[in-house]
């Protein structure tokens, strides 16, 4: 059974950092493509960043681009995203998923990262 279990989000002030962390288990991690996507109060999910399976090739949404960093430890079976200079609009719970668009699903419970003065 897939299970992606998101941690590290918070509540963090304008300019902040986080990192958030997915552990992942029940596939061969090393074998998929990973996503963030994050879903904001009366919206749909967005995708925010992207890894190939060994790390070597990542992309990020325009929104984010810059200020975003995703990583993976394959060896750990752990997605990260650091989450730089946060603003206001990055305020969304946070998935990390292995899959695609429109669903993104399987995907975990999600981990909230609120950006607030």
């Amino acid at each position: 059974e897939v299970q992606l279990v998101e941690s590290g989000g918070g509540l963090v002030q304008p300019g902040g950092s986080l990192r958030l962390s997915c552990a992942a288990s029940g596939f061969i991690f090393s074998n998929y493509e990973m996503r963030w996507v994050r879903q904001a109060p009366g919206k749909g999910l967005e995708w925010v960043s992207a890894i190939n399976r060994v790390g070597g090739g990542t992309s990020y949404a325009n929104a984010v681009k810059g200020r975003f960093t995703v990583s993976r430890d394959n060896a750990q079976n752990t997605l990260y995203l650091q989450l730089n200079d946060l603003k206001t609009e990055d305020t969304a719970k946070y998935y990390c998923t292995t899959g695609t668009s429109p669903s993104y699903w399987p995907r975990g419970q999600g981990t909230q990262v609120t950006v607030s003065s």
